[in-house]
């Protein structure tokens, strides 16, 4: 019994001096490790996941060591830790340290990221800690160095941290894959195997399949005993969210939230200190300027962060706010994950966040210890985004939130693992092939599947076999190694599965290291033009290799960078119960704030069309100077919007010739036509139907050419594309075109290329979400479907036709002119 052992009254006489008590769902994972068990620990945010794993690891050695545990040094790897953020990294290694010290124990906690350098790497590699917090690239890393089987000789434990995070990308697939090795090497190592796995995961919807993925390597007798860990624990949440003063009846996306920027600064000022969390870099940057325009007295006290400002600055951004030397910072997803055992006062979230799981993630920074209150104040962007805001109350009541898909028979990550093997002690094929067949992702992998991605490593598969850089992995002694060292050495500095686009090192003239900037943006700038970056205004100089020159500016005339990727689609989960959400908008008794706010814009959508319940579809057909509109309104999130529209476009110009222009939000979509739209009742439900569905997905959009974008990301992944050497520049349009010549080659000469598949497959999967789009047809098939045709533009539809505009606008006219000019029509 836990109670029993040695570890744990040591254990339980530490907390005691901190007078502190162990919760239950902590010391039944104690209990789980010391019987070798594995699982998955789910707990709120502040209390404790991580010392529920990394307390049962030391509990563990001291049970096994009670008389020396104190004095027994240099150990082996005990406990691997897996964690998806370098900014995570140091704080669960202080914390991890200070226990160890106060216990008087030897352990050694190294960690191992891109940020590590090479001494300590090297010192790592010759005397490896107890405790190694590592990433999965550098996972990877290490899989990749000769010899490296003799690391895991000792190791008992891998910790997934963040697992929630992990599952559902490539980088999650990483992850499975190291573990399906690292098991392997314990299982010959030893022959009783006593390696355990466990995930530390905030609440997801699909927790139990969460658990298969991660623990698929382990064998069948330890799956059947594997657990999930739940804390039954309440985290209350006080979800505040800021109303405007006026709510505009005719709302439009994105201008409202630096309106209330000065609503910000009393929030600032009653807090000791302040996460304020914006969705984009580029919004940040703005926000941060704004507040400091507005407060100057913040200057000193407000701090920016995000993932494109240098490395240094964001440390000492994260040190400064736990020492409580900054007020504020302004941030993006960087501080998603937070930094554990060290809270802030107040959460601000800007815009919504587009799911409910990201924003109990953000609301859980603050109150960050056990029986505190996670304060999070949440300002709209537009008025519309307040429904949203009283979904997510109404869905953290419900203590739902949304599930990860996990990824399946990701080519592209095998490949490079093969690599990532040949570079160190190389593989046999049969070995690999049946430990990656034992992880989640491959489980469906066809022995003639794998024998093709061998082949592509070693001849260049089919179609690229007359050219030897293909060629990089050769039969010696019966088993696949890299023997060329240029080849080696240029996959080790691509092992990852996060591609994006080039990005370029910003400096001052004097040399000074400032930050990235991606260069698709840069490219477009003139020397002489000012932009921002890291809270300050730069003038472009020159741009010389991978250098961008800059010198400070004063203009007040900037450009702010829009990084790619900057929109965050709707949440199935969340899309539901804003559906939902509409059933009241129109109670006088509507008990949220955030409805009784938006009643003079609710009545006003009624009075002009219809707000649709959740079993019904709006359809609006309006025609004015610009042409005939169809607005349809699913709220299913844009990416869905984007894949419906345009099969709805197909689909009516299969009755009548016509063209479309397409625009669309997350709540809905438009169509806009110089003819009229034949949509009535007496097509609509064929229109929306799921029959041939793929066929006319195929039809309606230019899939080869989203299959070729696609297939960029695969082929620098699956190592068809060298990215360059660190300083050595290489434009994107030139990786673009290197992957378009080669994506038509395969498709010429190897249709049934694994990769050329997977591009075709990640198009419908995560750009149309073709899954989502078919439930969404269903779901409205077996709805009531209602056709208004307002006399003009209605509260629901204006936003979209906004976007609409800032997409299409040919006029010199600005658009916030614009859109005020249409306003002030409307209101008339």
């Amino acid at each position: 019994m836990l109670e029993n052992s040695p570890g744990y009254k040591v254990i339980d006489a530490w907390l005691k001096q901190k007078q502190y008590s162990a919760f239950e769902f902590q010391e039944e994972t104690w209990q789980h490790i010391i019987n070798g068990n594995s699982g998955l620990v789910n707990a709120p945010t502040g209390f404790g996941k991580t010392f529920s794993v990394f307390l049962g690891a030391v509990i563990q050695f001291i049970n096994e060591h009670p008389k020396d545990y104190q004095t027994k040094k240099k150990n082996g790897l005990r406990l691997l830790w897996v964690t998806p953020l370098r900014a995570l990294a140091k704080d669960i290694g202080r914390a991890m340290e200070e226990v160890i010290y106060k216990l008087g124990m030897n352990w050694q906690v190294g960690i191992r990221n891109g940020d590590t350098d090479l001494s300590e790497r090297a010192k790592q590699r010759r005397n490896m800690p107890e405790v190694l917090i590592i990433t999965p690239e550098s996972l990877h890393l290490l899989l990749a160095l000769k010899g490296n089987a003799d690391y895991f000789k000792a190791l008992r434990i891998i910790a997934v941290d963040e697992w929630h995070e992990l599952i559902g990308s490539k980088r999650g697939v990483q992850v499975e894959l190291a573990i399906s090795r690292i098991a392997s090497i314990c299982q010959l190592s030893t022959v009783n195997c006593k390696l355990s796995l466990w995930g530390i995961s905030a609440t997801i919807g699909n927790m139990e399949e969460a658990k298969d993925v991660l623990l698929a390597t382990l064998p069948p007798k330890q799956k059947k005993k594997s657990v999930i860990v739940k804390a039954k624990l309440h985290k209350p949440i006080d979800v505040i969210s800021v109303i405007p003063e006026e709510i505009e009846r005719y709302p439009w996306a994105g201008h409202l939230g630096l309106k209330l920027a000065e609503r910000v600064v009393p929030i600032i000022e009653q807090s000791i200190t302040t996460l304020i969390f914006i969705n984009t870099r580029g919004m940040s940057e703005r926000w941060y300027q704004t507040l400091l325009n507005i407060a100057p007295d913040l200057a000193g006290a407000l701090a920016l962060h995000h993932g494109s400002i240098e490395h240094e600055l964001r440390v000492w951004v994260e040190e400064a706010l736990h020492a409580q030397k900054l007020k504020a910072v302004v941030c993006t997803a960087s501080l998603d994950l937070g930094v554990d055992f060290r809270p802030v006062d107040t959460v601000i979230q800007v815009g919504s966040p587009k799911g409910v799981a990201r924003f109990l993630q953000r609301a859980g920074r603050s109150g960050h210890r056990p029986g505190e209150v996670s304060k999070i104040f949440f300002l709209p962007t537009h008025s519309l985004e307040l429904v949203e805001v009283a979904a997510i109350k109404q869905a953290i009541k419900e203590g739902i939130v949304e599930s990860k898909q996990p990824m399946f028979l990701c080519y592209d990550v095998l490949i490079q693992y093969l690599c990532t093997l040949a570079v160190g002690d190389g593989f046999v094929p049969g070995e690999v092939f049946e430990e990656v067949k034992k992880t989640y992702c491959f489980a469906e992998l066809t022995a003639e599947e794998f024998q093709q991605a061998v082949h592509h490593i070693t001849e260049g598969g089919i179609a690229l076999q007359q050219y030897d850089e293909y060629k990089k992995v050769e039969l010696i002694d019966g088993r696949y190694k890299i023997k060329n060292r240029r080849i080696a050495m240029r996959h080790r500095l691509h092992i990852g599965t996060i591609v994006s686009d080039p990005m370029l090192k910003v400096k001052l003239m004097n040399g000074k290291f400032l930050g990235i900037i991606e260069e698709w943006f840069i490219s477009r700038l003139e020397p002489g033009e000012v932009f921002t970056l890291a809270g300050r205004n730069l003038e472009l100089v020159m741009i010389k290799d991978m250098d961008v020159i800059v010198r400070a500016s004063n203009s007040k005339k900037t450009i702010v960078p829009s990084w790619q990727g900057g929109r965050i689609p709707l949440s199935a989960y969340l899309g539901t119960m804003l559906r939902k959400t509409f059933n009241h908008a129109l109670s006088k008794k509507a008990k949220e704030v955030e409805l009784t706010a938006l009643l003079p814009l609710f009545e006003l959508q009624e009075k002009l069309s219809h707000i649709p319940k959740a079993d019904e579809l709006l359809i609006e057909h309006i025609e004015n100077k610009d042409g005939y509109h169809l607005f349809v309104y699913p709220f299913e999130g844009r990416l869905v919007h984007e894949a419906m529209a345009a099969l709805l476009a197909f689909r009516i110009s299969k009755i009548t010739p016509i063209t479309f222009s397409i625009a669309m939000n997350d709540y809905g979509f438009e169509l806009l036509s110089d003819q009229p739209i034949p949509v009535d009742d007496t097509n609509v439900y064929d229109l929306f139907s799921t029959d041939d569905l793929l066929n006319d997905i195929q039809r309606s959009v230019n899939s080869v050419e989203m299959a070729k974008r696609k297939f960029r990301d695969i082929a620098v992944i699956g190592g068809l594309i060298f990215q360059g050497y660190p300083g050595e520049h290489k434009k994107a349009r030139h990786l673009q075109a290197s992957a378009s010549l080669i994506f038509n080659v395969l498709s010429e000469y190897e249709p049934n290329n694994i990769l050329l598949r997977q591009a075709y497959q990640e198009v419908f999967d995560q750009q149309m979400e073709e899954q989502r789009l078919r439930e969404s047809l269903t779901r409205i098939g077996n709805s009531k479907i209602i056709i208004t045709v307002p006399e003009r533009l209605t509260p629901f539809c204006f936003p979209i036709a906004v976007d609409s505009l800032s997409r299409n606008n040919l006029s010199s006219e600005k658009l916030e002119d614009r859109v005020r000019r249409m306003q002030s029509q409307l209101e008339k």
